[in-house]
């Protein structure tokens, strides 16, 4: 028995099920914690001095970045659009073809990750340094709830800010295409518009609005969630940090593929 006990195969089965359980146990857990947070965030009473000032904070002080990421993603689509589709003629499908590509995919997911490696970063660093500072345990002593008072604040700011900052962000991208396809390379204004206003439809628009939505939900539950349980020391709020953006990042763009395929 002992022989069959120390086969490389049953060490295999055994560390293989022990990392399975540790993953089911570590999504049970975040699951939970996303339903809490939605659970606050929908039941009175809403600390909105604090929802104001994250809304400042991952809104306002997120629309430098969105506007420049924005206008070069817009420039990009633009000079590459135009080549591409000069081969066939169709340089009239410019204006088109860019306000789909940002209104659509570019857009949502850009914004996403930058509010993510600006403010979700900033959002985990500050929860975890209230955890090993003990300032989330002196809050619970004082009858006040932690959710309410931290997470909730962040999910509600995210999912206000996340769609406005998306929506500059198609704008600016938009007129960043105009520049290059229109001043540069000499597209007609009016066909870059025109032809705009006659491919693109409400529904392309409300994919994208609903895309920003989720992505502004997954974003805080990631990096709210690897704060409020992150490791001891310095060092413990350093890895939450870097795993909540990276986590963050792939699971917005699978989520992104998700909707894509299957619900639109």
């Amino acid at each position: 028995m002992r022989i069959l006990a120390r086969s490389p195969f049953l060490t295999l089965v055994r560390r293989t099920g022990k990392l399975s359980l540790f993953v089911v146990q570590r999504m049970g857990r975040m699951g939970l914690f996303l339903v809490m947070a939605l659970f606050y965030a929908a039941t009175p009473p809403l600390k909105l001095d604090r929802l104001l000032k994250q809304i400042q904070f991952i809104g306002f002080q997120s629309m430098l970045v969105i506007l420049l990421t924005g206008t070069f993603a817009g420039m990009v689509l633009g000079l590459q659009g135009f080549y591409m589709l000069n081969r066939f003629g169709s340089e009239a499908l410019l204006g088109p073809m860019i306000a789909l590509v940002l209104i659509k995919e570019l857009g949502p997911v850009l914004a996403a990750l930058m509010v993510t490696a600006r403010g979700g970063s900033a959002v985990t660093a500050e929860i975890g340094i209230m955890r090993i500072t003990e300032q989330i345990d002196a809050l619970e002593l004082m009858g006040l709830n932690p959710f309410r008072y931290l997470i909730v604040p962040n999910l509600l700011a995210a999912i206000i800010a996340l769609p406005l900052l998306t929506a500059m962000f198609d704008v600016f991208g938009i007129l960043g295409g105009y520049l290059v396809g229109v001043k540069l390379l000499g597209v007609s204004g009016g066909t870059y518009f025109g032809e705009m206003a006659t491919y693109v439809d409400i529904k392309d628009v409300a994919e994208g609005v609903y895309k920003s939505l989720s992505f502004g939900i997954l974003l805080i539950w990631v990096c709210g969630y690897k704060g409020y349980h992150t490791g001891f020391g310095a060092e413990g709020v350093s890895k939450a940090t870097t795993q909540a953006v990276v986590l963050s990042a792939v699971l917005i763009l699978i989520w992104d593929y998700f909707m894509t395929s299957v619900l639109f």
